[in-house]
């Protein structure tokens, strides 16, 4: 496979993808090693979340170690939460640095940084919005990360009018999706009503295919339920084409993107849509390692029988995959949603902790 691509003039099976179909790679990780490999082999985009943020803080510990004493010193009034948020945005700002040149070269569609809004702040609209306002300022190529809960929507909805570009995230079922496509629509038209120009916005709508499969591997427990572990495997997969069916036939003016990678269909089965596929830099590797082919797959639909399985076993699954499954009051209590907003709380307070060990020697 690596001769075959090599000879091709390609550098791996991923920088392929980027080159001969419309889906896009970002990396899920702001780390600058990580992220200078996946701009080598294609990448147009990257991520940084509380969790991720603990990771290079671990991976680069030698450089923030040295430079975190020095952001307590330049802001001595600070608490240990709003330095551990003015790390997080210059850990964002560095990597967006280094996707610059791709962004002008985009014009705004690619080339951007994606930084997560406090994951605490899940209930509240204002708060989101308004750390949203100073995220985008951060660099000239943020894009915000806001949760798809109740208030996050309505955060969406105001982000996008104000011209900020939103990567809805804590995303899992379609009905998200739709929410999250309609709330960016009424925020673009209000814009264009205005006479703003939305030209150079990029949103994007990830659904976290993996994390979906996860809570339904939970319920399986919970509930005693026998399913096919091949199956369960197919729900993610399975929300996020019939979204992109959905995101075609309507023509909004947004893209999906893949996160959660667990096995390599949350890549292989959307390889020619024009979606973002986000997978961690160890997930790259093993892609481009890979006999993978580089084929479109995004328009095979999902076998019925598999389908029909994971609607006649879980609830769960009929909720994440018609579209009326959920309204937006029960986005908040989705299981998947309730997990994922406790482990990224959980993250921020383990940077604010390392933050507080340095403040507090």
């Amino acid at each position: 496979m690596g001769e075959l691509l090599q000879n091709e003039g390609f550098k791996s099976t991923l920088h392929k993808m980027t080159q001969i179909t419309p889906t896009v790679l970002w990396n899920d990780s702001c780390s600058i090693e990580e992220l200078t490999y996946s701009i080598g082999h294609g990448a147009m985009g990257a991520t940084c979340n509380p969790v991720i943020v603990g990771t290079v803080l671990k991976q680069e510990w030698d450089k923030w170690k040295e430079r975190i004493p020095q952001i307590i010193l330049e802001n001595p009034t600070a608490t240990e939460d709003e330095v551990a948020w003015i790390l997080i945005g210059e850990m964002s700002a560095n990597a967006a640095a280094l996707l610059k040149p791709i962004f002008d070269k985009e014009k705004g569609r690619n080339g951007r940084l994606s930084i997560q809004t406090d994951p605490r702040l899940y209930r509240d609209p204002k708060r989101i919005l308004m750390q949203a306002e100073h995220f985008s300022k951060l660099a000239p190529n943020m894009i915000v990360k806001i949760p798809v809960t109740k208030a996050g929507v309505e955060a969406i909805e105001e982000a996008t009018f104000q011209g900020i570009s939103i990567n809805a995230t804590v995303s899992f079922t379609l009905p998200q999706a739709i929410a999250v496509a309609e709330a960016v629509e009424r925020g673009l038209v209000r814009r264009e009503k205005r006479g703003m120009d939305i030209s150079t916005m990029g949103p994007v709508c990830t659904i976290m295919v993996g994390r979906l499969d996860d809570w339904l591997k939970v319920v399986t427990e919970k509930e005693n339920i026998i399913a096919d572990p091949e199956v369960v495997d197919w729900a993610g997969v399975a929300v996020f084409k019939k979204a992109y069916q959905i995101y075609n036939s309507r023509g909004y003016r947004l893209r999906l993107l893949s996160a959660a990678f667990r096995h390599h269909r949350h890549w292989s089965e959307f390889i020619g849509g024009n979606v973002v596929i986000s997978p961690p830099y160890n997930w790259q590797k093993r892609y481009n390692a890979s006999d993978v082919t580089v084929e479109n797959r995004i328009d095979k639909p999902v076998e019925p029988a598999i389908i029909a399985e994971l609607e006649k076993k879980f609830v769960d699954f009929r909720r994440a995959y018609n579209e009326k499954g959920m309204n937006v009051d029960e986005f908040d209590g989705f299981g998947a949603t309730v997990n994922t907003l406790k482990q990224f709380c959980q993250a921020t307070t383990d940077v604010i902790a390392t933050v507080r060990q340095i403040m507090l020697h």
